[in-house]
């Protein structure tokens, strides 16, 4: 089954500082439709902060904070003192287990940023904080589904850890170029078409689109524009 959510069913939220799209119920936004996906997937959100804007300090806890960094320079800060600038292409995971505070920043103070983040919900309670990043190029996603955050341990060039069994995956598609997904027994999808023009299994997705994805065990994606994706995989 899959059921697509067009780019105006999803919530904006704006700021002045910053803008955001929220996939599910967060902040200001219920919606008990929109909780999350599958059992762990709960936060799906794509902000974008205007030049010099910070985020400020906040805590979290029992959580897996995944974010991918779309333009621009993303600038983090941390209360374990993990701080730094990642470029577009990168992920961070940020596990706030037994509680931390962390922040995001524009890096530039002449063009905006874009980073999506996501919430994972970690496979046990309680775990010491802890940060892992590392970054991709385009070259590495490019006409692949490239998995940048897994499971396990990816080594250098491989995906960072997450601690559920989950992982997420990129790709920048040229045009006419297909690609395909055997999904395992029991888990399902949550595709974001960052950008461009995709066909999923018959389904067309354009700019800004998402889809639930439940009870497939093959995912056939199509690109008729040059397109930028991004799928989370998680146990439904």
């Amino acid at each position: 089954m899959i059921r697509v959510r067009r780019d105006d069913e999803i919530f904006r939220a704006e700021g002045g500082w910053f803008q955001a799209r929220w996939h599910f119920s967060f902040d200001r936004y219920y919606d008990p439709e929109n909780m999350g996906f599958g059992r762990h997937l709960r936060v799906f959100n794509d902000d974008r902060l205007v030049p010099g804007a910070v985020w400020p300090m906040h805590p979290h806890r029992d959580i897996e904070g995944i974010t991918y960094v779309v333009e621009g320079e993303f600038e983090h800060a941390d209360s374990l003192g993990e701080d730094g600038v990642l470029p577009a292409g990168s992920v961070q995971r940020m596990t706030l287990g037994s509680g931390a505070e962390h922040s995001e920043r524009n890096h530039c103070s002449d063009i905006p940023m874009r980073f999506l983040q996501m919430w994972i919900l970690p496979a046990e309670r309680g775990l010491p904080p802890s940060v892992e990043q590392r970054v991709f190029t385009e070259e590495d996603r490019t006409d692949r589904l490239l998995e940048v955050v897994g499971p396990k341990a990816g080594g250098a060039g491989g995906p960072v850890q997450v601690h559920q069994d989950a992982r997420v995956f990129v790709s920048r598609m040229s045009p006419g170029t297909s690609l395909q997904r055997d999904l395992p027994e029991g888990f399902g999808w949550y595709l974001y078409c960052i950008e461009g023009d995709i066909g999923l299994n018959g389904e067309k997705l354009g700019t800004g689109d998402a889809a639930k994805i439940e009870g497939e065990r093959e995912i056939r994606l199509e690109a008729a524009a040059t397109s930028e994706l991004i799928a989370v995989e998680v146990l439904v």
